[in-house]
């Protein structure tokens, strides 16, 4: 069922964005060569408790995952690109990350994610982290009042196709409020004008995600992180974004903490 929310529950959904645009930051500046992912979920973990707020990842079992996740943030490297799993693996020079993190406050979700590199960079890495941002960002300039779900999947579509990606519809956008995962769901191609049509109180996770030269992925063992199926690098953006009236409003933003 697609809910709509009011401008006064749209308000109450700021503290968690706010919340995890603040922890994001600090996982990027604190993530360096040589950090431990088993690190990086400690360190969100503890800012989860210190906040008191609640985790959306650490008991999620959706059909798709092998057992409950048990974590409280991916951290997918390299040839992963989603649902990266933490384990015992200290981050080397020139390792490209994603991060996503999703957690409640006072009972509403926001779920965000970031990709960088640490270390010494590649520009094939850099241009797809790049990519990922400018399809967000086109996303969001789509997510208008009288717009429809396809013409924000199509606007992710042409700033990957324009620069060579392949494009993966099975997993993407979705709505979000009390719980992570909600109706409707925003692929990453889209016809415009095709779909759901946008209304003010529609709250969204956007997340365009791509892969360097493919767009099929692999199951690792532990049944959660996705790969490439050839091995090329991924990368990830997402925002929690509410659609009002006066526009869209980024609840995730992160650049009131001066970081982009």
């Amino acid at each position: 069922m697609i809910e709509l929310r009011t401008p006064a529950e749209i308000e109450a959904m700021r503290p968690a964005g706010r919340f995890v645009a603040e922890v994001l930051a600090t996982l990027r500046d604190e993530t360096t060569v040589g950090t431990n992912l088993l690190a990086i979920d400690r360190c969100a973990h503890d800012l989860i408790r210190r906040a008191g707020a609640e985790s959306c990842y650490i008991d999620y079992h959706p059909s798709f995952g092998a057992s409950p996740f048990g974590k409280v943030i991916c951290t997918s490297i390299n040839d992963a690109v989603l649902h990266g799993l933490p384990h015992d693996y200290a981050l080397r020079d020139g390792d490209l990350v994603s991060l996503d993190f999703a957690v409640s406050v006072d009972g509403w979700v926001a779920d965000s994610a970031v990709s960088f590199v640490v270390g010494t960079p590649r520009d094939e890495d850099l241009a797809i982290i790049d990519t990922a941002e400018r399809a967000l960002a086109a996303a969001i300039d789509a997510a208008v009042v009288g717009h429809r779900i396809g013409d924000i999947s199509h606007a992710i579509a042409g700033v990957a196709r324009a620069d060579g990606y392949a494009i993966n519809t099975d997993f993407g956008g979705h709505g979000v409020g009390r719980e992570m995962h909600g109706d409707p769901h925003v692929a990453n191609d889209g016809k415009p004008g095709r779909g759901y049509p946008l209304r003010a109180g529609l709250v969204l996770a956007l997340e365009p995600w791509f892969l360097q030269t493919t767009d099929e992925l692999v199951t690792d063992p532990d049944g959660w992180t996705l790969r490439s199926v050839d091995g090329s690098r991924g990368a990830h953006a997402e925002h929690t974004v509410a659609i009002t009236d006066a526009g869209p409003i980024v609840l995730t933003d992160r650049s009131f903490l001066g970081v982009d």
